[in-house]
């Protein structure tokens, strides 16, 4: 039977019930304590009226006067007075039953028949009035011997009542140590078995619950707990096999990506990355062609890159697809990865897929920043459901191919741009310097032309040495261009380019040229460098022509502010006066300095050298792009030096 009173109710009850029986037993007990203290004090009372009658006869027979006679019939009156109504202060009571009040009766009748007696009446014997004192006294003897009778009882119930009581409290005692192991110890011992017995593996273990109180909820819970241990250790292994298929599958997957965006990184060209990233994805996916298409600007066609075990009967019909001309190539700007079901599909013409045996088709969308660049597909033979990781996986393998495609589209802009500024710059350099020198020559040639039509040997000899020198002049400037586009930098230090920048100055001019370099500073950027070396071969360039130097030094202070200053100790010049056309290489610097940001000041005194200084600023950057010359375009430049 299922108890269904809580613990505490349990409890509350037995303390109550145990609680009203000592309350009782107390009770009782004061009752009796009471009776037998009021009846000692009735039978004290009745044997001071024995010796009240006794003094009364001993009075009477004295002569003694009426008044003391009268007081001590007074006193006898008193005390039957007292034994009648009680005293409750003393306490004084009778305990009244049956025999005491007719006892009592008795002792009262012979005290009214003896009253007048004693108080003068007739005069009796002596011997007549001690029988009457006798019989008086007899009487109240018999009225203790009842009152002491029923006191005896009284104490016998009280002695039972006490064995009682000591039962009791045996029986009480029992009964708590029961209570206690039926509702606290035998359940907590229940408890502490399953506990034991789940710690040991044994999770099947379970509380026989036949009670609701505390110990029956905790005994339910122990049991759902034991439930739930036991469901998730037998689910445990195969949680962790799926979970550890999970986590095999995610690191297939991302060794995947890696893998492709790690060849994407490394392909320099449009056919063998599209080629590479079409056969990695179609063993990836295990499908059994796969092909990557690119749509033109307007997305009216898509045009294939590149494919993998694609049927050949069908590589031409589709090198080129017009959107929505089949299932392929039918993009919408919201487009997403999707299985298109061939041998289901209506909205689109398959049937060339169909032929060859395809049973369904992904198509991936090639996205840059919500830019739509075309799709790459999988063809498979059979049905296929991608679930939302190897879809994941799709959209982010797309994503980079679109990104190393755009890489590759940007790389080769970067390029031409660069072959661009430098023929910009070579033709820069040819008009400030090289065609100004034919301008020159060209004019000393008419000035020969006029000299030989009029005969004068003089001005012909002159205008031929200038001619002379401005060939020379011109083939010094076409080796320094040379120079200045063969020359490469290190973007760890620029110190060993400058270097050899001054071996080749010495090398053509036979002048001592020193290094000097001091600080410390973060390495300049390459495109900074090639500008910075452009600037000190210009500074040198313009030693060479005008100095007239015979020492030249390079000092390079390193800093949050590089310089680069070149010295001379030349002829110098006043530059009060300006830069006159024969200094064109200083507006040259000035401006090669102003593309990275930098300041070029140019110190100079007639016969005192000149010094030029080369500022950078904190953060320096090329404001154009740069790249060296073409093979090509060195060799001819070279050949046309040669030819000169």
């Amino acid at each position: 039977m299922q108890h269904t009173a809580s613990l505490s109710k349990k409890l509350i009850r037995i303390g109550a019930a145990l609680l009203g029986v000592a309350l009782a037993s107390i009770w009782l007990t004061l009752w009796v304590t009471w009776q037998l203290e009021g009846g000692a004090a009735a039978v004290n009372e009745a044997g001071r009226m024995r010796m009240q009658t006794w003094r009364l006869a001993s009075a009477v027979h004295s002569g003694v006067p009426p008044p003391e006679l009268q007081r001590l019939v007074g006193t006898f009156e008193d005390s039957l007075a007292v034994l009648r109504q009680g005293d409750a202060s003393r306490p004084l009571f009778v305990p009244w039953d049956a025999q005491v009040r007719g006892e009592f009766a008795a002792v009262e009748s012979l005290w009214t028949a003896q009253r007048q007696q004693w108080l003068g009446g007739a005069q009796l014997p002596v011997e007549e009035s001690l029988r009457k004192a006798g019989d008086f006294v007899e009487a109240i003897d018999r009225f203790v011997l009842a009152i002491e009778q029923h006191l005896a009882r009284l104490t016998a119930i009280l002695n039972l009542f006490q064995f009682a009581m000591m039962a009791l409290a045996i029986g009480g005692a029992v009964v708590m140590l029961y209570t206690g192991h039926l509702y606290v110890i035998s359940p907590l011992s229940r408890l502490r078995q399953g506990l034991g017995k789940v710690q040991s593996g044994e999770f099947t273990t379970r509380i026989e619950v036949d009670t609701e109180d505390e110990f029956g909820q905790v005994a339910a819970g122990f049991n759902r707990m034991a439930g739930t241990l036991d469901a998730l250790y037998k689910g445990l292994e195969s949680q962790v096999e799926a979970k550890t298929r999970h986590i095999e599958a995610q690191r297939m997957r991302l060794e995947a990506l890696y893998e492709v965006s790690a060849f994407l990184a490394q392909a320099s060209s449009i056919d063998e990355l599209a080629r590479g990233f079409a056969q990695r994805v179609r063993i990836l996916m295990k499908a059994d062609a796969g092909a990557v298409r690119w749509s033109d600007d307007a997305s009216q066609r898509y045009l294939m890159l590149a494919s993998d075990c694609f049927p050949q009967d069908m590589l031409e019909e589709e090198r080129t697809l017009l959107a929505g001309a089949c299932a392929c190539g039918s993009l919408r700007p919201d487009s997403r990865t999707r299985v298109i079901p061939i041998l289901s599909h209506d909205d689109m013409p398959v049937r060339r897929c169909a032929r060859v045996g395809y049973e369904s088709v992904v198509s991936v969308p090639i996205r840059l920043q919500q830019r739509l660049l075309g799709e790459f597909n999988l063809f498979f033979r059979s049905p296929v459901v991608l679930s939302a990781e190897e879809t994941e996986l799709l959209d982010a393998l797309a994503s980079h191919l679109a990104s190393a495609l755009e890489s590759l589209r940007a790389a080769a802009l970067a390029r031409e741009a660069a072959v661009a500024e430098e023929r910009t710059l070579l033709a820069r350099e040819l008009h400030d310097s090289i065609a100004q020198s034919l301008v020159f020559l060209k004019i000393q040639l008419q000035l020969l032309r006029i000299a030989a039509q009029k005969g004068q040997a003089a001005q012909m000899n002159k205008a031929l040495d200038e001619l002379d020198t401005g060939l020379r002049e011109s083939i010094g400037d076409v080796r320094e261009l040379l120079v200045h586009f063969r020359t490469r930098t290190n973007t760890d230090d620029i110190g060993q380019a400058l270097q050899e920048t001054l071996q080749k100055f010495q090398h053509q001019t036979g002048l001592p040229a020193t290094l000097q370099v001091h600080g410390d500073g973060l390495p300049l950027p390459a495109d900074v460098q090639v500008q910075v070396l452009h600037v000190v071969q210009e500074a040198l360039s313009n030693v060479r022509k005008h100095a007239g130097a015979t020492q030249v030094d390079l000092e390079v202070v390193k800093g949050a502010n590089w310089r680069f200053i070149v010295r001379d100790d030349g002829i110098g010049f006043d530059v009060r006066e300006g830069i006159d056309s024969s200094h064109v290489g200083l507006k040259i610097m000035r401006e090669r300095a102003g593309g990275i940001g930098a300041d070029v000041q140019i110190i100079s005194t007639p016969g005192q050298g000149t010094t030029a200084t080369l500022t950078l600023p904190a953060h320096p950057m090329s404001r154009g792009g740069g790249a060296a010359m073409t093979g090509q375009e060195l060799e001819s430049l070279a050949a046309l030096m040669r030819t000169t």
